[in-house]
């Protein structure tokens, strides 16, 4: 059975569907999903999702996109949301500087506070690095403690920087890009560090692998992931998808 560490099935593009999708789930082998928020809503809903169905546990946090929004009770709000539901994590937190929808300085400070939220609670980070992979990893390492943990979602940066994240504890987790033939860094990566530190994900309904790059993503796909690494490594499936399960199931302390 296959976990999806990563996937939005409380976006609207999922109104229609999906309680037939996660309903399904089992029938395409996929056990669980972790559903992280982005905002305050969509950690609400991600919350829900987690009380509704038994196979969906939740993370709450503000996106970097959305660190604007964030003011000094943002951070009470989402404790108090941690103390519902099955949720796992704080997240999706982090640095976005592809779109730059916040100011950085303003990221950054957001991004410290989550951090420090989430060693309070004792809970792992799922961590949104785009375009920002230098201040991202500064920022984890200033505020690593023994409390700290995490997973960087849908990895983008360099072998060399994936390398020093699981020196200090943390997962590389690994998308639908994976997938596609001009993306030669995260199969270089995948390739080289441990399978024993690696997470596999959709990021649904973003991120559509090959061969249905394109359409909306949904959780079963995470197959795609799961069979482009057992091809780079040289190594069956069925040891992908039970490691990898593992391994997230350590992460975020599911029994």
């Amino acid at each position: 059975m296959l976990i999806d560490s990563h996937a939005h099935l409380d976006d609207k593009r999922f109104d229609k569907d999906r309680d037939d999708i996660i309903s399904d789930l089992k029938k395409d082998d996929v056990d669980i999903v972790i559903n992280p928020g982005a905002d305050f809503l969509s950690s609400v809903k991600a919350v829900s999702l987690s009380e509704k169905y038994e196979n969906i546990y939740a993370a709450v946090g503000i996106h970097p996109h959305d660190a604007k929004t964030m003011d000094d009770e943002t951070i009470n709000v989402l404790r108090d949301l941690t103390k519902k539901g099955k949720v796992v994590a704080i997240g999706e937190i982090g640095l976005d500087y592809h779109y730059d929808n916040s100011p950085r300085d303003i990221q950054q400070q957001r991004f410290r506070e989550q951090i420090k939220l989430a060693k309070e609670l004792k809970l792992p980070i799922i961590v949104h690095d785009r375009d920002a992979h230098k201040d991202t990893f500064d920022i984890i390492s200033e505020e690593l403690d023994e409390n700290l943990t995490g997973v960087i979602h849908s990895f983008s940066a360099s072998t060399e920087m994936a390398k020093k994240y699981i020196d200090m504890g943390f997962y590389i987790s690994f998308s639908g890009p994976i997938t596609f033939k001009n993306a030669k860094q995260p199969k270089e990566v995948a390739k080289e560090i441990p399978l024993e530190h690696i997470l596999i994900e959709t990021d649904s309904p973003y991120l559509t692998p090959e061969p249905h790059r394109g359409k909306r993503n949904q959780p079963v796909n995470v197959r795609y992931v799961a069979g482009k690494i057992a091809e780079l490594k040289g190594i069956k499936f069925e040891e992908v998808a039970k490691v990898t399960a593992e391994n997230t199931k350590r992460l975020f302390n599911i029994k």
